[in-house]
């Protein structure tokens, strides 16, 4: 049977700062629950990752809607799968929408589960350490 998305490249495994980390291709499934947030963790757990990177435009638009919960629930799978999850991508427009969502990716940017970066470089320096 023909792969339904065949322009969709795979989720890859890198090494980046002597991590192994799971990038997921800018183009898949969005990111809406516990169950895809659950998907990618066991994903990355049978390749070996120890983080995950989400493009910010594969996150679907409530994720950045605190109230919604979405955000918190899914940071709560990898923190319980102890996987970290790097949301990569410019999510600006968001954050200057809603004083909660800054506080949220400001503290999550200081800790060592979730982080908020604007591209691969960054996060690559933040693995660096």
């Amino acid at each position: 049977m023909p792969d339904p998305l065949p322009d969709t490249p795979p989720n890859t495994l890198r090494d980046i700062e002597g991590t192994t980390v799971l990038v997921c291709a800018p183009n898949g499934t969005a990111l809406r629950s516990e169950r895809d947030a659950l998907d990618l963790i066991g994903e990355a757990s049978y390749l070996g990752a120890e983080w995950v990177v989400v493009p910010a435009e594969r996150l679907d638009g409530d994720f950045f809607r605190l109230r919604t919960r979405i955000a918190g629930d899914i940071a709560q799978k990898f923190v319980n799968y102890r996987t970290g999850l790097a949301v990569v991508g410019d999510i600006s427009a968001h954050v200057a929408a809603s004083t909660a969502l800054r506080d949220f990716v400001r503290e999550s940017n200081r800790g060592t589960q979730l982080w908020f970066v604007p591209d691969v470089e960054a996060l690559r320096l933040r693995l660096a350490g």
